[in-house]
């Protein structure tokens, strides 16, 4: 946000139409305790010569499993811009959000991820896919899109196919944009489109009609999540063939670049990577190929914070390491409940989780060791992470405790929580090669 949208949060209308920074840096924060520390991992980011803009995120999920409210993200941001003297633009946003659960955001936030992934599949009637294939005869053509090896030949019975399975999802992206409009007004927030959360990966050429869809509602999309090839599971790396992966972001960053001239989008527009902490094995790729294209990118980086978090508190010792023990040994029995949330996107192996008996036995450097996401480490467990990723529930079952020792622990919180997003993701992905 900028003086301008915040203005607007509390009634003014802004004087220009609000864009997204060409970096960005989706900075998730379960407990609304660690805006500061994020903010200034941007701070050192800048001073080292690379601008990413902060978009502090939380899903009405989230809020429902902590008991927080969308009103506390954005006073968490005020705060932290506010005593890090931030002069650079920042955002709240409305993550995941759907037309049922869009309302409470409204006041609080400037960037809304309208999720569409549920409406995927869903039928679109034969006169809509016969409107739209008519509207666009140039995709049933051999296209050569700058930046893609040899031309997309699309026949018109696959232009059909694919847009029966979109336009059905693009069709609710743009009624959800329109009641964001009219409750804020034109132009006053980013609009994200999510269809991440689905089973299978979206080809450039899907990705293109998914555009095309788009434009076709009017919905100025500054950033889209689409699904990509590939294991994108919570808190760990990427589980895939990155030379796969490599063609296919390449080939998006083209399509896109080719679908803001032809449709007419926003031309700041640019992929969203979700559940993209971590994954530590794609950011080499992904910088080579932003070069390469000169193209934006946002970043979402959630439950790693929370993380950090529980991290600081085992290096703690004492009762903050007892409390972390205790959020792990209520989890074990609870994997299953814990984990249907997020199955698309966890991966663990029971047989190779530590036992309760185990961790109750660990010392600090045992702890943090098996969490913290270091995999040249031996004691790093990639299967004890990701269910302590999911498991931020149990830590709000006993939120006045854990935020008591979050607060009495803030010195090494604090410095893990700025030091893993600046040197683990920030650095990686938006420095300049030396």
């Amino acid at each position: 946000m900028n003086n301008e949208t915040k203005a607007h949060c509390c009634g003014a209308a802004p004087s220009t139409a609000l864009r997204l920074a060409k970096y960005s840096v989706g900075v998730g924060d379960r407990f609304g305790l660690e805006a500061e520390a994020q903010l200034r991992a941007c701070l050192l980011l800048g001073e080292q010569g690379a601008e990413v803009i902060p978009v502090w995120n939380k899903s009405n999920r989230e809020h429902m499993l902590v008991g927080s409210e969308p009103a506390g993200v954005l006073a968490a941001a005020v705060a932290a811009v506010a005593k890090l003297g931030w002069r650079k633009p920042w955002h709240v946003d409305a993550d995941h959000i759907r037309l049922d659960t869009v309302d409470r955001f409204i006041p609080h936030s400037d960037f809304y991820t309208i999720d569409v992934a549920d409406s995927i599949g869903r039928t679109a009637s034969a006169e809509a896919v016969e409107a739209f294939a008519e509207r666009h005869a140039e995709l049933s053509s051999s296209l050569s899109i700058p930046g893609i090896d040899g031309a997309l030949s699309i026949t018109c019975a696959e232009v059909a196919r694919i847009a029966g399975k979109y336009l059905a999802a693009a069709r609710e992206a743009g009624l959800i944009y329109r009641h964001i409009a009219q409750a804020r007004g034109e132009a006053t927030f980013i609009a994200e489109i999510s269809m991440d959360e689905t089973d299978k990966a979206q080809t450039p050429v899907e990705l293109l009609i998914i555009l095309a869809s788009l434009a076709d509602e009017g919905v100025p999309v500054q950033t889209i999540a689409p699904k990509f090839t590939g294991r994108f599971n919570k808190g760990v790396d990427y589980a895939g063939d990155l030379e796969r992966f490599g063609k296919q972001f390449n080939d998006d960053l083209a399509v896109i670049r080719f679908a803001v001239s032809r449709y007419r989008l926003p031309d700041n527009l640019k992929l969203s990577i979700h559940s993209g902490s971590d994954k530590f094995s794609l950011y080499p790729v992904m910088a080579g190929a932003l070069r390469r294209h000169n193209a934006g990118l946002h970043l979402k980086t959630a439950g790693t914070t929370w993380l950090e978090e529980v991290i600081g508190l085992a290096e703690s010792g004492g009762a903050a390491l007892d409390l972390a023990k205790g959020i792990y040994v209520e989890a074990l029995p609870q994997i299953n409940e814990l984990c249907a949330p997020y199955a698309t996107v966890i991966d663990i192996d029971p047989e190779q989780l530590p036992s309760a008996q185990t961790v109750l036995g660990w010392g600090p450097e045992q702890f943090a060791g098996a969490l913290r996401h270091d995999p040249s480490r031996k004691e790093f467990n990639p299967h004890f992470r990701q269910l302590l990723h999911v498991a931020y529930k149990l830590a709000a079952q006993r939120a006045a405790r854990y935020q008591a020792q979050v607060r009495l622990c803030r010195s090494n919180i604090a410095r893990n929580v700025t030091h893993n997003l600046l040197a683990r993701h920030l650095q990686p992905l938006f420095l300049p090669p030396a």
